[in-house]
């Protein structure tokens, strides 16, 4: 996911290091309430959903699932409150300052694999514990294992600032490498790319949360790898 265009405020976007928020519920589908403004992240471009509470008074409602469809839902696990009510949002703080260093530790990595060994990345997955990325290589060697982890690591050890800001789309068109942004496929009518930026090592269009520098990643490892086809590998990795 590179942006985000809905009816829900998007506090997540910017406020990346907030943990609580007040909102208004504008709808109830359900279980799932719609907020015209909140700090949980939406599931997407391989980070998972944030989780927390909501609460309103007396009542409090886990929060237990956040998607992206036409708007934000918030799926909760028990009879929403009404429309209109204000809530106070709380997010799991350790559950996604967890993402945002293996959000940003992939696009480092992403970088690094693009500049070492023009190896484009082509999936991903983050846990709180753990990631995975796919990419366009036949298959790395020991080597090869070896160079990338001492550079990933020389580069957190760096603390490298971390930004993200919003762009033209035809200035970033003109100006950032296709082959990490891949703005290509998004819908036409997205004229604003949102732009996450690794000092002097990546710039990508990304919709997802992330550290502001790259000694909070700690220790980056290796840990497996599983053939994906005759020219595409997956790395694991965590963070130590």
């Amino acid at each position: 996911m590179f942006y985000s265009t809905c009816m829900t405020e998007a506090l997540y976007l910017d406020a990346t290091s907030e943990r609580e928020f007040e909102a208004t519920v504008e709808r109830v589908t359900g279980n799932r309430v719609v907020l015209d403004r909140t700090l949980f992240y939406p599931e997407g471009g391989g980070q998972p959903f944030d989780t927390g509470v909501l609460e309103s008074e007396d009542e409090t409602w886990a929060v237990t699932d956040v998607q992206k469809k036409d708007t934000i839902y918030h799926t909760l696990d028990g009879t929403p409150p009404e429309e209109g009510t204000i809530v106070t949002g709380r997010i799991d703080w350790e559950r996604r300052y967890a993402h945002m260093r293996y959000h940003t530790a992939q696009h480092l990595l992403s970088a690094v694999l693009l500049e070492e060994y023009d190896a484009q990345t082509t999936g991903n997955q983050l846990y709180e514990d753990r990631a995975r990325i796919d990419c366009g290589y036949e298959r790395f060697t020991d080597e090869e294992f070896a160079r990338i982890e001492s550079v990933m690591n020389d580069r957190i050890d760096a603390g490298l600032a971390v930004n993200w800001y919003e762009m033209d789309r035809d200035e970033a068109e003109a100006s950032l490498n296709p082959e990490r942004t891949r703005i290509h496929l998004l819908p036409e009518s997205i004229r604003r790319i949102r732009i996450v930026e690794i000092e002097g090592t990546d710039r990508t269009a990304c919709a997802g949360t992330h550290v502001e520098r790259t000694d909070e990643l700690g220790a980056f490892r290796i840990t497996g790898r599983e053939t994906k086809g005759s020219d595409e590998e997956r790395l694991k990795f965590v963070l130590e």
